[in-house]
């Protein structure tokens, strides 16, 4: 019915002279095979790229852009799409002069090169990748007017790699002892030496030693030649430029694991080891760089939605800020901590809308509210800001960040 309808309007419009006259492109050969030897979006799609915020961070070199997920649809994000963190700058490390060490309290210390991680038995798996600090300008209420300035630090790609435990068992954890009470310290190459501690029951379950994404060789900016990915936990310890594994008898207790990347709570103390990312979702269309321009009719609302705990089960969608909500369809499944896709088909008549997401995990967990967060740490949190987000839609079909309490 619904397709019935829009196919109706088309054709009331009367003949189409791009349909009934000969175009440019239909009269002149095109491209040859060769004239782009490593394909790039058309110059039509030129828009659809990453961001940052001037104004954010004082330097480039330490700071952060945004994925343009108002932009795409599925869930794999293109690597040249995929935002970046950086605390110093993205580095050129040749796959020759690639090294990793793994040493501490371990039977063998060893040195793998790039050569040597890709003997060993691999494996591909899709997880997101979500920085700490995702939604974290929106604890004081409604700031950034755009889902890619909102929810856009984060990405979600098939990874390739060979499993942590995998190169820990090569070393051999006898030396080690008892391994409920170890860690392992992770180091970057770069000049920041961007280091975290990661428990060891983590180390041994689903971490990856990866150097592939989405097919292809990471992209420098995501850590190539090789990256550690940490499902389901917060960016900042997926360490790019992976040059160490250091087993360990406690945590390090790093700059980036106690002064940063820790939760203040409503009391002013901070709140560290919160690594899981939990259940999140946003709608990308309708939204602020996404309005709806074709009036009224079928409307289809789109997004997001994740859970570091496993995978997302349900999405609930309400047009009058959580008022009354409706279940959403959810797209293909893939991994675990992977993004899923969903989609609200719907009518809009042109009364406008406040348009909230609210993601369930397998778990039984359930996104908050923005008061609920607030009512645990406050407003002058920044870190792990998963509370529902929404949108006001005008009858023009413009949207708007706005807060609902």
């Amino acid at each position: 019915m619904a397709v019935g309808s829009v196919a109706g309007a088309a054709n009331a419009q009367g003949p189409d002279p791009l349909i009934t006259e000969l175009q440019d492109w239909a009269s002149i050969t095109g491209a040859g095979v060769d004239e782009t030897p490593y394909g790039m979006p058309i110059r039509f799609e030129a828009d659809v790229i990453r961001r940052n915020v001037e104004w954010l961070t004082a330097s480039p070199i330490s700071s952060i852009n945004f994925t343009p997920i108002h932009a795409l649809d599925g869930t794999i994000t293109p690597q040249g799409c995929a935002f970046e963190r950086h605390h110093s700058g993205a580095i050129e490390l040749a796959k020759e002069d690639y090294r990793l060490m793994i040493n501490g309290f371990v039977d063998t210390p060893l040195v793998f090169t790039y050569q040597d991680i890709e003997r060993f038995p691999r494996e591909n798996h899709v997880y997101f990748c979500e920085c700490a600090a995702n939604t974290g300008m929106e604890w004081a209420g409604a700031q950034l007017n755009g889902v890619q300035f909102t929810h856009g630090m984060i990405h979600n790609m098939e990874y390739t790699g060979v499993p942590l435990r995998t190169l820990l068992n090569e070393a051999g954890l006898t030396a080690a002892g008892d391994l409920s009470d170890k860690w392992v310290y992770v180091e970057g190459a770069d000049a920041s030496s961007n280091g975290r501690s990661i428990p060891m029951e983590k180390a041994l379950d689903d971490v990856l030693v990866a150097f592939k994404a989405n097919g292809e060789a990471l992209r420098m900016e995501h850590g190539y030649p090789v990256r550690l990915v940490v499902p389901g936990w917060e960016g900042n310890m997926w360490v790019k430029w992976l040059r160490r594994i250091e087993v360990v008898d406690q945590a390090v207790e790093s700059r980036e694991e106690t002064s940063k990347y820790t939760d203040v709570l409503e009391d002013g103390t901070a709140r560290k080891w919160t690594w899981i990312m939990d259940a999140k979702s946003v709608i990308t269309s309708p939204s602020p760089q996404m309005p709806i321009k074709h009036g009224n009719g079928p409307l289809v609302i789109s997004g997001l939605a994740w859970s570091g705990h496993g995978q997302v089960t349900r999405v609930d969608v309400s047009k009058d800020g959580g008022i009354t909500w409706q279940t959403a369809r959810l797209g293909k499944q893939g991994d675990t901590k992977a993004l899923t896709r969903f989609y609200l088909d719907t009518e809009w008549d042109g009364t406008p809308m406040l348009l909230q997401s609210r993601a369930l995990d397998e778990t039984g967990y359930v996104q908050p509210t923005k008061q609920q967060l607030r009512e645990r740490r406050g407003e002058n949190s920044v870190y792990h800001n998963n509370c529902i987000q929404t949108w006001y839609v005008n009858e023009q079909g413009v949207a708007e960040n706005v807060e609902v309490s």
